[in-house]
């Protein structure tokens, strides 16, 4: 692998850096679901269940948070092109909004389902 290989790899890993630290400076919602994953990932490791339920415990969590940066980049995207309403714009923000409500539904099951069993 060349020098500007890494170079690239590099600049990729900055740039995933700096819109993480946004996020946790400036953005409300993924700060409280980052809370939220304080808390339920060490419980997750604490609980008595299998390696693989253990990873889906985590991974829910953490598709939250995903879906949270996409939502928040969405938003972004669309307050650039202006902030006056109109119903395209709305229509994509709720959109991307209800994908964090589904991540948040399928959590709850996962975590439900295996707190049960």
């Amino acid at each position: 692998m060349n020098k500007k290989y890494w170079t690239q790899i590099i600049h990729a890993f900055t740039f995933s850096c700096q819109g993480l630290l946004y996020a946790l400076k400036r953005e409300r919602a993924f700060q409280q679901e980052l809370m939220l994953a304080a808390v339920l990932i060490p419980i997750a490791f604490w609980l008595e269940v299998s390696q693989l339920e253990r990873i889906l415990l985590v991974a829910s969590m953490l598709w939250i948070l995903i879906i949270e940066l996409l939502n928040s980049s969405i938003e972004t995207a669309i307050d650039r092109i202006g902030l006056e309403h109109h119903s395209l714009s709305k229509l994509s923000k709720d959109l991307s909004s209800a994908a964090v409500m589904m991540s948040f539904i399928l959590m709850f099951y996962i975590w439900v389902s295996i707190l049960k069993s």
